[in-house]
């Protein structure tokens, strides 16, 4: 019992400092892992070897293989030629250019995940507006929420859809059938919310004049090197969806795409491990390790036990909950460590309802939940604070508040739709 609750202690402060933003969030999950080590919970065997307490290694190589990927890929200018592309293609008119880099967006998330798209095209954005004399706000904070929607689409296109897949054996292709109509209809439906939201931002044309004679393909520096790469990833997309046949867990295919990128790229290690974050990485561990540490005392199976018994067979009911409260929670929590902290406590509420796998709507539910909560405030996920990093070292300050004003909105909408479509994908035509 003095063992569970000074694990808690050590858990609630680490989490406190993370939510709040006290400290570096690396630097808390790290002191809270050391905490753990202190009272004897983690050593070496628990931290990084056992599948129950320990570092889940698929997410980890999963994520760095795609970092890597990404890496190359932005030496390439590609993400530079798809905002010129939106800039020409709308005409001058500031809505249609907002629809255009939503669907960049929407396409390009998915993909690569939806912080590493906002991190590639939330810059040249930027530089897009200024040149043609706009408010960047609409166009950016529309980045944020369009790649925050797409999050649902696929099993790589946000961190939390990683952390609950590996744990609950879902595939890349079950995300497919499952998730992306929902991220479809979303990003539709948003599209004609933003007409809405920003109509006084969108109702003047513009002239193309401020982007002088620069042409989207001038922004390809190396096309060689795109073509390669997209050959690379179009493929690792293909190994990803053939998961079940060629069985491949998705860690391997992206170490191997990322392997074969770098081969056909010819970049030094310096070049492509640059655009690694590896303190996101060190974050992933550290709060693997934390909450092993809670299932190591019982606290977890306790708080899995507790919600399985409310539930019941309420199955309904419990998909309800965890959609609505993962969005709730996740407005003021980043939705990473909310994710991780939550995954081995909807296993025991999944392990007493009549489905397993993909198709259970539990899971369905806190992906849900977990995903499109990050739209609500500007602390809610990882690509909101990097976009509102970048408009603040750009001059372009975007409030919490300015933010927030906006995300909610979008959350709510988006969350009651994603209730209505669980209701009747998994109960009303079940």
């Amino acid at each position: 019992m003095i063992l569970a609750s000074a694990a808690v202690s050590v858990f609630l402060i680490s989490y406190a400092l993370i939510a709040t933003e006290r400290v570096n969030r690396v630097a808390a999950a790290l002191g809270g892992v050391a905490g753990m080590t202190v009272i004897g919970l983690v050593d070496a065997e628990t931290a990084f070897f056992d599948p129950e307490t320990g570092v889940d290694w698929n997410v980890i190589f999963l994520l760095f293989g795609m970092m890597v990927i990404v890496g190359v890929l932005k030496q390439t200018g590609l993400f530079e030629f798809l905002a010129l592309w939106a800039a020409r293609r709308s005409g001058g008119h500031p809505y249609r250019l907002l629809v255009l880099l939503v669907l960049v967006t929407s396409v390009v998330a998915p993909i690569l995940d939806n912080v590493t798209c906002v991190l590639l095209v939330a810059p040249v954005t930027l530089s897009v507006c200024r040149r043609l004399g706009l408010s960047p706000m609409p166009y950016l904070v529309s980045l944020v929420l369009a790649a925050n929607l797409g999050g649902p689409s696929t099993l790589i296109a946000d961190p939390p859809n990683i952390i609950i897949g590996s744990r609950a054996g879902l595939t890349f292709d079950d995300f497919l059938i499952h998730s992306l109509p929902l991220s479809v209809a979303l990003l539709a439906g948003y599209c004609l919310l933003a007409r809405v939201l920003f109509r006084s931002y969108l109702s003047t044309p513009v002239d193309l004049d401020g982007l002088g004679d620069l042409r989207p393909r001038d922004a390809i520096v190396n096309m060689r090197l795109l073509v390669r790469c997209l050959v690379v990833l179009a493929l690792v997309m293909v190994a990803f969806s053939l998961h079940t046949v060629v069985h491949l867990d998705p860690s391997v295919v992206a170490m191997m795409g990322a392997g074969v990128t770098v081969l056909v790229s010819r970049t030094t290690p310096e070049e492509f491990l640059e655009e690694v974050e590896w303190g996101t990485l060190a974050f992933f561990m550290a709060l693997f390790v934390l909450i092993g540490s809670l299932v190591e005392v019982g606290v977890i199976g306790e708080l899995g036990r507790l919600a399985a018994d409310w539930m019941g067979d309420r199955e309904l009911l419990g998909a309800t909950a965890l959609l609505f409260g993962s969005g709730v929670f996740g407005a003021f929590v980043d939705n990473i460590p909310y994710t991780t902290a939550m995954v081995p406590i909807v296993e025991d509420m999944v392990a007493v309802t009549p489905h397993g796998g993909a198709e259970s709507p539990l899971w369905w539910a806190f992906v849900w939940g977990a995903d499109l909560g990050g739209n609500a405030t500007a602390v809610a996920a990882g690509a909101n604070v990097v976009v509102l990093g970048i408009a603040a070292k750009a001059g372009q300050p975007i409030s919490f508040l300015g933010f927030t004003k906006y995300g909610v909105v979008v959350t709510v909408l988006s969350l009651a739709i994603a209730w209505l479509y669980l209701y009747l994908r998994y109960f009303a035509l079940a």
